[in-house]
């Protein structure tokens, strides 16, 4: 019998709300909910990939979960201790199992200190090594992400973008993380530079022993270093499920609009294009019940009600009751014919 794999994080009900303020006194007149009741799970040494339209709150979770954000509500339990809950002195233990590698290359890196001077400051601020040992480690991180050792005496601006990514990579490596959030990684490298850091990210993975936190939008990339996959729509999440699922067999109708989208490179091949209609939904007024009722292509009775994940088979989770329902049909359709036969037997 399999068993649950050892749950490194876990997210409940978590919600970040951005005040919006307004006139001469800059009043409170309502909030921007970036982030609204999401609860998942991510495995210890798992891949995880979440994706989603730009402004759906993807960067938000991961800073939260990163500590740069202090959530407004709900529980970020990070190998059994709530990190919401505790003070900010208390929150700076963690810190160094939490690392990120952020989306710019360019804005991330201090241009006023040298790659070695990049790479020790975790180490010193979180007193993990001392002396000689810097140096050493700063030299096999280096080492490890694709970079001569010499190159630690540069700065940020003598290097490309990929290499500025592979210096930011090896910054997060400094202080052995357990988890690392990946905010877009490669999203501002070139194509040809993309799958050289995603090859790099899995192989460190290995190595390390790391677990992945890995958000984008492009879902080739996510596809390529994922286990399993998050959608998230207007701060809530859509489906979870592995990757397989996702791109063969997804459930949620934004899902099969997303997925849709991918290009097919074989040209005698044709794939219908699922297009959505209507505009995105305002997060400062989110739609009361289900939030993708205003584009859906499907119209269901379930529109009005609020839509909670609920699980679709082995390890896959949707929030869409017409989908599970669907689900639950073909499972059953399916299981008939079977049971027919073994009555007949019988």
């Amino acid at each position: 019998m399999s068993t649950e794999p050892e749950v490194l994080l876990e997210l409940k009900g978590l919600c970040k709300y951005f005040p919006i303020r307004s006139g001469l006194f800059k009043q409170h007149v309502s909030l921007l909910k970036a982030v609204d009741d999401v609860s998942l799970k991510i495995y210890r040494g798992e891949a995880f990939g979440l994706v989603g339209e730009s402004g759906c709150g993807k960067t938000t979770l991961g800073k939260m979960i990163a500590g740069l954000y202090h959530p407004t509500h709900g529980q970020i339990i990070f190998d059994g201790q709530d990190l919401a809950a505790l003070k900010e002195a208390q929150r700076r233990r963690f810190c160094k199992d939490i690392q990120m590698i952020f989306q710019d290359p360019y804005s991330s890196l201090n241009p006023r200190m040298t790659v070695e001077e990049i790479i020790a400051e975790p180490m010193i601020v979180n007193k993990t090594h001392h002396g000689a040992e810097i140096s050493q480690r700063v030299e096999h991180l280096l080492s490890c992400v694709g970079l001569a050792a010499a190159y630690k005496s540069r700065y940020p601006h003598e290097f490309s973008g990929g290499q500025r990514q592979r210096i930011g990579i090896a910054r997060a490596l400094a202080v052995n993380p357990k988890l690392i959030v990946c905010d877009e990684a490669v999203s501002a490298l070139d194509v040809s530079i993309q799958a050289q850091i995603l090859n790099l990210l899995c192989d460190l993975k290995d190595e390390f022993k790391l677990t992945y936190l890995f958000i984008a939008h492009g879902l080739a990339a996510v596809k390529h270093i994922s286990d399993r996959i998050g959608v998230m729509y207007l701060g809530s999440i859509a489906e979870v499920a592995p990757k397989e699922a996702i791109y063969d067999a997804p459930l949620h109708p934004y899902t099969r609009a997303l997925i849709s989208a991918i290009p097919v490179m074989d040209p005698h091949k044709r794939k219908q294009r699922i297009l959505l209609q209507g505009d995105l939904p305002s997060p400062i007024d989110p739609p009361a019940g289900c939030r993708f009722a205003g584009r859906c292509f499907e119209r269901c009775q379930f529109a009005a009600d609020k839509q909670e994940l609920q699980p679709c088979g082995s390890r896959h989770l949707v929030a869409c009751r017409s989908a599970v329902n669907a689900y639950n049909a073909r499972q059953a359709a399916a299981a008939a014919p079977s049971a027919a036969d073994h009555a007949m037997n019988g």
